[in-house]
């Protein structure tokens, strides 16, 4: 064992033989001590900024850093061998089928995700991270039933999306704390793999999430160099994409693009979680109050401005501008209702190529071929990068215009109850993505239903028919859709259906709703892996 180094959990026994090594660990204790007290001065910053926000200030663009925005010259490193050409990108968990068949499924790369579509069991972590290995090898199969799953000749290239800095991994100690679930995440990944990417002819690439300041841009950063040096290859090897998804990281694309100017690979718009943090970070404006999910389009003021500065600010730095996930999936039996969602698909895909994305996002294999021939009708190159949009002028207060047409409907209400009750209890249960009413869900969407909830409970909102939404109400209607969950997510348990049905009902009582449902539950995970209860910060 290595000196300071404690593992709280025995799941996946031999998983954790072959990743958590010697010196594995050893690398994630040099990470940990050398950045674990930043890591904590940020979400420090996160919660005093929150309170600043609360009092009134508005969200602006930082004074402090006019003069990178200002200045011209600068841009980002070229892009890494493999991602010259992003033009459909497919997401989802890192089990072992799963990622056989989006590597195989003809996107151009596949980012495979520790974060917001997986549960963070140890065992879906640990054995993600022995997939991942087994993928960059090709040394990977799967078989199930009949049916045998083998790499093709020429796979797409490989993405990983690690934890956000606000996570602790509760089941690894180091000098008696919980280490960053991101440093967990990459580390491992990184220490098993780049040098064999390398040698490949690819590298160590990376989707970065849930950011809200440039200087947590900078964290990564440096973690980066510190990295690089430690198993010795090049510096400026890795390449991070940082997912735009926090109302913060809006109005400060540019330095956090400046931050990783020597490791970026873009930006991506986070669209669900943009929402969520949308409606999270201004919970006591009044006027911030949004109508149904489904009405919260693209192409309403506050969103179309995001997209279109992201474009700008990619572009003017040279470097991909990703465009966000379309929910939609196949639906299998009903050719007329799977035309009419693989429609929306399209028009989506539209949207984002013409309005000057470099690629976008699918969440299933079948959908590829519809989104790959949106951009390749639309975008001959591998990029857009001259699609400069110097037309765009985007100003704070377009960032924060919510006059977003639509209604708050009973039929809104339920569906963020079903989503958050389905969610959550699937994600208890082991599993971080389910389809819900043939849209793919993840955390992002369930974070959306919760907030929503909360916020039109706490102002008072009215439904279309005037009738006003109360706790009362959002119980009753939570009560009459409990027993509906288990068809809408096969396989969940029934106590677990209790645990999430409680604990919504206790959000919607809350002041101020809680920063993360996944940080709230996740002492149910660490306790079912073994975890004592003080190596965990909180506990339903």
């Amino acid at each position: 064992m290595v000196s300071g180094v404690h593992i709280h959990t025995k799941v996946a026994p031999q998983a954790q033989v072959e990743i958590l090594t010697d010196g594995a660990l050893t690398f994630l204790a040099a990470l940990h001590r050398t950045f674990e007290s930043t890591r904590q001065s940020l979400l420090v910053a996160r919660d005093v900024a929150q309170r600043r926000y609360d009092s009134g200030v508005p969200l602006d663009f930082p004074p402090e850093t006019a003069h990178i925005r200002a200045e011209p010259s600068w841009q980002c490193v070229s892009p890494g061998p493999g991602l010259e050409d992003r033009r459909v990108e497919i997401t989802g968990p890192t089990d072992r089928k799963m990622v056989i068949n989006a590597l195989n499924s003809g996107a151009k790369t596949f980012m495979a995700d520790f974060e917001d579509s997986s549960s963070p069991t140890f065992a879906n972590m640990i054995n993600g991270q022995v997939n991942l290995r087994d993928a960059i090898k090709r040394q990977i199969d799967f078989v199930s039933g009949k049916k045998s799953y083998k790499l093709v000749e020429n796979p797409a290239a490989l993405l990983v999306r690690p934890r956000g800095w606000h996570l602790d991994e509760t089941r690894v100690i180091v000098d008696n704390t919980p280490i960053s679930a991101s440093l967990f995440d990459f580390a491992l990944y990184f220490y098993h793999n780049a040098h064999e990417l390398v040698k490949r002819g690819s590298g160590p690439y990376f989707y970065l999430p849930k950011m809200e300041h440039y200087l947590e841009a900078r964290l990564w950063n440096d973690v980066f160099v510190f990295s690089q040096s430690y198993i010795s290859i090049p510096h400026n090897t890795i390449r991070a994409t940082v997912l735009i998804e926090t109302l913060p990281a809006a109005f400060q694309m540019e330095e956090i693009l400046f931050e990783l100017r020597n490791h970026s690979a873009g930006l991506n718009c986070g669209r669900w979680d943009y929402i969520f943090s949308a409606i999270k970070k201004r919970r006591a404006d009044r006027g911030a109050v949004l109508p149904d999910r489904k009405d919260i389009t693209m192409t309403v003021p506050f969103m179309d401005a995001y997209v279109r500065l992201l474009i700008q600010t990619c572009h003017r730095r040279k470097v991909a501008a990703m465009g966000g996930m379309s929910a939609q999936i196949p639906i299998k039996n009903d050719p007329k209702a799977n035309e009419i969602a693989m429609e929306k698909v399209r028009t989506d895909k539209l949207r984002e190529v013409t309005a000057g994305h470099d690629g976008t996002w699918i969440a299933h294999p079948l959908i590829n071929d519809i989104a790959r021939n949106v951009f390749d009708e639309n975008m001959p190159g591998p990029h857009q990068y001259h699609v400069r949009r110097e037309d765009v002028k985007v100003a704070a207060a377009d960032l924060l215009n919510t006059g977003v047409p639509g209604k708050i409907t009973e039929e809104g209400i339920r569906g963020n109850v079903s989503v958050a009750l389905a969610y959550s209890t699937a994600w208890i249960g082991g599993n971080g993505c389910i389809p819900v009413n043939y849209l793919m869900e993840d955390a992002a969407t369930a974070e959306i239903a919760r907030v929503q909830l909360w916020q039109w409970v706490k102002y008072g909102a009215r439904l279309d028919t005037g009738q006003p939404v109360t706790v009362q109400l959002v119980d009753r209607l939570i009560e009459e859709q409990a027993p509906s969950i288990k068809s809408i997510s096969p396989g969940i348990k029934e106590e677990h259906l209790e645990i999430t049905t409680s604990y919504l009902k206790g959000q919607i009582r809350q002041e101020w709703p809680s920063e993360f449902l996944t940080s709230d539950l996740m002492p149910i995970l660490s306790m079912a892996d073994g975890v004592e209860e003080k190596w965990q910060k909180s506990v339903l």
